[in-house]
């Protein structure tokens, strides 16, 4: 337990706090895959957070000497951060994706797919965006997704699902809060099980992956999150994509696509399919395992999808 006010004493300004910050975040080996990148990039994050300012803030003001109630709210994040493993984004109650702002806790992944790349460029190397009328989000979470799309398709309808109800309502805070209640419509299911008969241009997911011998090997940071619903997915991590992959052609337009990302599952998914030409997309902000089929390709490929069996 680290005695805040003495430590308080001696870090005075903004910069001074960032850089015990980071030493302490490296010292304690913290995992940094949940949103920032490095130990320095989530210091100053939440100094900025816990002295409300906005995440733009001029490193010109990082000298400013703060007040000890200051100093002390910051040290409290940090100490939750070191002493817990607790990831910053549910600290705060904040993340952010695609440039925008989004309400997180527990009962949701913190957003962090590449996936967020391909919506601010509008899927357009598979779409004409001009003619993307439906969205299907599965696997919402808490509906960052779903929420970027209809910011990057202004016209077009977005269906945002998730078998988990505690989810919903995290999403449902984030509808309310980007003020898209006439344009997103939340839906609880199991997969397509709910999923209303139309048909859609575009259906993406950030789906459960994980194995389950990669379960029991991810950092302690993960524990906070939804493990079993939202990131564990059986023996291999195949338990929600294989059956994504046979039904998704029933609820895509003649010209639609499917988008889901499976991570570091990618090699197992090539191995169980190898005649399927999955297209694998290269980012240029980072991230991989994010494969487009069209909906031509999943009807050509059906067989295959139903022949695997783990």
């Amino acid at each position: 337990m680290i005695n805040k006010r003495e430590i308080a004493n001696d870090l005075v300004t903004l910069r001074d706090l960032i850089r015990w910050g980071t030493s302490q975040f490296n010292a304690a080996e913290l995992s940094f895959v949940q949103g920032m990148p490095t130990a320095i990039d989530e210091a100053v994050y939440l100094c900025l957070s816990a002295l409300h300012l906005p995440p733009d803030f001029s490193v010109e003001y990082f000298d400013c000497v703060l007040t000890m109630d200051e100093r002390l709210h910051v040290l409290d994040l940090f100490q939750q951060r070191v002493e817990l493993h607790k990831p910053a984004a549910y600290i705060t109650n904040e993340a952010w994706f695609c440039g925008l702002n989004f309400y997180v806790d527990e009962r949701v992944l913190i957003p962090r797919s590449p996936i967020a790349e391909m919506i601010q460029q509008q899927f357009s190397l598979w779409t004409a965006p001009e003619q993307v009328n439906n969205i299907l989000d599965l696997c919402t979470g808490s509906g960052c997704i779903a929420i970027a799309c209809a910011y990057a398709f202004e016209e077009a309808t977005v269906d945002a699902s998730d078998v988990s109800s505690d989810a919903l309502v995290v999403a449902e805070i984030n509808r309310q809060n980007h003020g898209l209640e006439d344009r997103l419509y939340l839906i609880e299911s199991d997969l397509f099980e709910a999923i209303p008969e139309k048909r859609y241009d575009i259906i993406v997911s950030n789906p459960p992956y994980v194995s389950t011998p990669e379960m029991a090997q991810l950092p302690a940071e993960f524990e906070f999150e939804p493990g079993s619903l939202a990131l564990a997915a059986g023996e291999t991590g195949m338990d929600i994509v294989l059956p994504m992959l046979r039904q998704a052609r029933d609820y895509l337009s003649d010209e639609g696509i499917l988008v889901v990302e499976v991570g570091y599952s990618k090699p197992l998914l090539e191995k169980l399919l190898p005649e399927v030409p999955f297209f694998w997309v290269e980012f240029e902000f980072g991230g991989d395992g994010v494969f487009v089929l069209t909906a031509k390709q999943l009807e050509t490929y059906q067989a295959d999808f139903e022949r695997v069996n783990i």
